[in-house]
């Protein structure tokens, strides 16, 4: 069976991107647009996990966390937030929050942490298992390690340069649109974003210049392209 998740933002964009992004992991998404409506749906229905914005309108989610540990002490609560401020961290954690992550975040990174609470908290869940390792011409990237080696010398990729690496390298040859990469790792689509991209492609392309026949090339208009 799917996992059940809880997600609860009111950010309409933002809600439908990740709602969206979950669902094509084979995740099944309950969105709700405030605290009020999280909680009602909480009391009606299962939930596997809970993620949770911080900053909702009528009941914030500290106050809606407050009232799932009430009645439930073992769904896994995972906190969504603008905010950066240690106290707030802190006081998340003191209401039985499980995790904490500050926006904005990757659709992966958010996937990530999502199956480290299935696989704790649901015995029989078992997730899809994503290539995780690729050669790519004379390279051998392993996205779980993050780690990309050629010739006995091995090269320790940030998160997200190996994002962005594994999100061209499962599509090889093949032109892959911008807003496609943006929205899956970064969850949005807007300048900024696109400019931190450009950075983190030029970098793959200094770590892969050992290898002469691999390109990643920029497709005018539309996005880029990895081969060798």
């Amino acid at each position: 069976m799917k996992a059940k998740i809880l997600y609860v933002e009111d950010d309409p964009n933002l809600g439908f991107t990740t709602k969206d992004n979950l669902e094509a992991h084979d995740y099944e998404i309950v969105h709700c647009p405030d605290g009020k409506k999280a909680w009602a749906a909480f009391q009606e229905q299962h939930f596997d996990l809970c993620v949770l914005d911080v900053m909702l309108p009528e009941m914030d989610g500290f106050t809606l966390a407050r009232h799932i540990r009430e009645v439930d002490a073992q769904v896994p609560v995972l906190f969504l937030t603008a905010r950066s401020m240690q106290e707030d961290k802190i006081q998340g954690l003191l209401l039985g929050g499980d995790d904490y992550l500050t926006k904005p975040f990757s659709i992966q990174e958010l996937v990530l942490r999502i199956e480290v609470f299935l696989r704790r908290t649901k015995p029989d869940y078992q997730p899809e298992n994503p290539q995780s390792t690729f050669v790519i011409g004379k390279y051998r990237f392993d996205f779980e390690k993050l780690t990309l080696s050629q010739n006995g010398q091995v090269h320790t990729l940030t998160f997200r340069e190996a994002e962005v690496l594994k999100y061209l390298a499962s599509k090889p040859r093949q032109v892959v649109k911008r807003e496609e990469v943006l929205t899956e790792i970064w969850g949005d689509n807007d300048y900024y974003m696109g400019r931190s991209l450009d950075v983190f492609v030029s970098r793959l392309r200094k770590y892969l210049s050992q290898d002469p026949a691999i390109r990643i090339d920029n497709v005018h208009g539309v996005g880029f392209r990895l081969s060798w």
